[in-house]
């Protein structure tokens, strides 16, 4: 990628879609989320260290949980708020971060973000001096981010994790290209802070690629951020791709950023609290556990890499973004990644160029999207499924972890599962219909395989559950409703004393 540049215009002349979103900032889009009535605000003062983390759990065990605005922590000396369950499992938060339809389906809202996604603006520059981020500014030995409200999650948790809903700017020394990733991030003192990179992601590349030079990784980190670059900075992108424009393609507007006091990588100009700072080589701290998206502790303690810290920028009361993980649906990482990485998933099958993949679903349940993808094609020649299953399985944005991906017919909706379970359980014999791949790209932080140094190494599951092509022709054919009755039947629900609409159908009876 081009070296990075910022572009310096004021405001007046950013670059601004025609269907922009109606917000700024954290703090404008939670106004808009109280709207619509998303957000629950915790005025009792609430104990970090695994109390804030119970709530939310909790609240969160159903899908329709609200984001959490926690107004009063103990042993705050900042005037901190902390937000959680941001985003969680509601699709109607994610359409809302990105001005879509909080109405639509899944399936829609999938088709809609990959519309959305291919769309890109770059970011631009905005005075320090007028930046909401730089409302304070600390250096030298006013650093103590110990003052903070950070939450400790789990009882098991190596320490406050201040990095969890947040994201970090790292540069390629070669390229210039300015990676946005999303990694955890624990308290060590008053200015240092233990980052934990999985193998293979773009921040742990860009950071020993500086240190293979002998010099320090100049690193910033944002601990209250606006929802995109949030769910943005969690998703896999090519090492050539920008997230910033990502990000403001998603908006449809571009990304502010301004300068730094000591680095020479940008700062959000809206977030919340932001630091920046040096990885020294060969510089560690004692780093983990902590309480994972799988439902697990994730890594043992260990060495990992610190942030020394050589300032800290932060509004007035700011508003600190705090991602708990946990199993589905109390996690942080829900609905709107399962939207985000099914939509990514689509985009790289079709530029692979394989034809007739109709839809395809990350399922938030397992292991919160990371875990299963489900393909849905119409099968148009011999193989067709198994060259599916392979493309999807190994495609950038579905190749890191994902243990089970499933193919079905175009019949069957990726997105219900009851639907999936019906196809495997009809449509594929195991004995024929499963494939394995083997050392597969995987993750540190996987729990079934040991020993825990042979983790970064994983495997893959393909399942062919759609009909067996070669009988297709006398394959038994689903009982489905005629169109015109369904039709007829639609029009009168209310008639026979339903509530609401008629649930939607897409496939019918075939006459033929």
């Amino acid at each position: 990628m081009e070296e990075f540049a910022f572009s310096r215009n004021d405001r007046s002349g950013h670059r601004i879609a025609g269907n922009a979103v109606a917000w700024r900032d954290l703090r404008e889009w939670l106004a808009l989320v109280e709207a619509s009535g998303w957000l629950r605000r915790i005025s009792t003062t609430v104990d970090p260290i695994e109390e804030l983390a119970a709530i939310t759990f909790l609240a969160g065990r159903t899908n329709e949980a609200p984001a959490l605005l926690f107004d009063r922590l103990s042993g705050d000396d900042f005037g901190t708020r902390v937000l959680s369950n941001m985003l969680g499992a509601s699709k109607e938060r994610y359409a809302l971060a990105v001005g879509l339809d909080p109405a639509l389906s899944t399936r829609d809202m999938i088709a809609a973000t990959r519309a959305i996604m291919r769309r890109r603006i770059a970011p631009v520059y905005v005075d320090k001096l007028s930046a909401p981020v730089n409302e304070i500014i600390l250096r030298g030995g006013q650093i103590d981010i110990t003052r903070f409200p950070t939450p400790k999650f789990w009882p098991g948790d190596g320490g406050r994790y201040i990095g969890t809903g947040d994201v970090t700017f790292t540069r390629d020394p070669a390229t210039g290209r300015i990676n946005v990733g999303v990694y955890r991030q624990m308290i060590e003192g008053p200015s240092r802070v233990a980052m934990y990179c999985s193998p293979g992601k773009h921040g742990r590349l860009d950071r020993e690629a500086w240190w293979a030079q002998g010099k320090s990784c100049e690193i910033v980190s944002a601990y209250g951020i606006d929802p995109v670059l949030f769910m943005v900075g969690a998703q896999s992108f090519a090492v050539n791709e920008s997230e910033l424009d990502v990000a403001g393609g998603l908006m449809g507007r571009p990304v502010e950023l301004t300068e730094a006091e000591f680095v020479s990588l940008p700062i959000p100009a809206t977030a919340e609290i932001v630091i920046e700072g040096f990885a020294h080589p060969g510089e560690t701290a004692e780093e983990g556990p902590l309480g994972e998206f799988t439902g697990y502790y994730g890594n043992v303690r260990s060495p990992q890499p610190v942030i020394d810290i050589k300032a800290v920028h932060c509004r007035r009361s700011p508003i600190m973004t705090a991602a708990l993980m946990a199993r589905s649906p109390s996690c942080e990482i829900g609905a709107y990644y399962a939207i985000m990485r099914s939509a990514r998933i689509l985009d790289d099958l079709e530029n692979i160029g394989v034809p007739g993949v109709v839809a395809a679903y990350a399922h938030p349940a397992a292991a919160s999207g990371w875990g299963m993808v489900t393909v849905a094609l119409r099968q148009q020649y011999p193989g067709h499924a198994a060259q599916v299953l392979a493309l999807a399985a190994q495609c950038p944005a579905a190749a890191y972890y994902t243990k089970w991906i499933i193919a079905v017919d175009e019949d069957v909706d990726p997105t219900d599962f009851d639907q999936v379970m019906w196809a495997l359980s009809t449509r594929c014999n195991p004995s024929d219909d499963i494939d394995l791949l083997r050392n597969t790209w995987s993750t540190g932080l996987d729990p079934s395989q040991y020993p825990p140094d042979s983790r970064p190494y994983g495997s893959k599951v393909l399942i062919n559950a759609c009909k067996p092509h070669r009988h297709m022709k006398e394959f038994p054919k689903a009982t489905l409703l005629r169109r015109e009755v369904y039709e007829r039947v639609a029009s009168r629900w209310l008639e026979y004393g339903f509530s609401g609409a008629a649930p939607h159908l897409d496939v019918f009876h075939d006459e033929g």
